[in-house]
């Protein structure tokens, strides 16, 4: 496979097929919720169908950052979908997890509101970086007629350090400008380790906490076997995009280590599925039809 090919596949073939693997996945959580409701509850069930259909959104869009355009639609495109993730989608499944695995007493508004609030401002920061950061696009690939864009940092930026530097025999030019680009890449990093990966690891903590303190007693055994792939599928999502974050922004050929991502969070989606579908307690007759 050329590297034309390889280009198309990770950006735009990979995406769409992880969007629609998750788009089947919820369609799979609304059947069992039809089921399962009045035994388990909805709320929880609806909960986790609602965080597939938004991530099958998320992927599907993924396509559009690279093929609108140039600068500044991979720009404007990438920040979209990173609002969606931080602000929409990462809270929406750790409330979901806080009303799939309650506590005795529920969840809080307070709680609720405080973790929107959260993904909200982490995402507004990641947002205000972008448009500071990125300054130009450039052509990843041609394939079959279509130019496939990815945003690129600093590009006036550098043309201008490199003018600079050229005048400057010190270098002190070169350090002005790599140590405000320094700390933009930190904080952009920071924003995205909070929400999206901060929520997910923070969700899986509390489900790891519920499980260890699941009464053995209960009619429901095998909660905690549910709970264990809704922890093991939360920390192969979270794990994943750091991975994939910080391989983006130190690996040599960084768009396509973005396919590291995108199968771990199919991998985590099945994951999630499994636990959704493992009935609450042993030989279960709901699911027979």
């Amino acid at each position: 496979m050329n590297r034309a090919a390889t280009t198309f596949f990770v950006n735009i073939l990979v995406p769409i097929v992880t969007g629609a693997v998750y788009f089947i996945m919820a369609a799979e959580i609304k059947r069992v919720t039809k089921i399962r409701k009045l035994m388990f509850g909805e709320i929880g069930y609806n909960k986790a169908f609602s965080a597939f259909l938004l991530f099958g959104f998320y992927f599907m869009t993924r396509p559009l950052q690279n093929v609108l355009g140039p600068h500044p639609w991979p720009m404007v495109l990438n920040s979209m979908r990173q609002f969606f993730l931080m602000a929409v989608i990462a809270p929406a499944i750790l409330v979901g997890i806080l009303h799939w695995v309650p506590s005795e007493k529920g969840t809080p508004k307070s709680t609720v509101i405080a973790a929107y609030v959260g993904g909200f401002l982490m995402a507004v920061i990641f947002i205000l970086i972008n448009s500071m950061a990125i300054d130009g696009s450039k052509v990843l690939a041609e394939f079959g007629g279509w130019k496939i864009y990815d945003a690129k940092w600093f590009s006036a930026a550098s043309v201008a350090a490199s003018s600079s530097l050229s005048s400057s025999p010190d270098g002190g030019a070169s350090a002005a400008f790599v140590a405000p680009k320094a700390r933009l890449i930190v904080i952009h990093l920071i924003t995205q380790l909070v929400s999206p990966v901060g929520y997910f690891l923070l969700a899986a903590a509390y489900v790891r906490h519920r499980r260890y303190n699941y009464p053995t007693s209960s009619v429901y055994n095998l909660i905690p076997r549910k709970w264990k792939y809704l922890e093991a599928g939360l920390l192969i999502f979270a794990v994943s995009m750091i991975t994939a974050g910080f391989a983006a922004f130190f690996g040599q050929y960084y768009t396509y280590l973005w396919v590291i991502y995108f199968a771990a969070a199919t991998v985590a989606g099945v994951i999630e599925l499994i636990s959704v579908k493992i009935p609450p307690r042993e030989a279960p007759s709901d699911l027979k039809n």
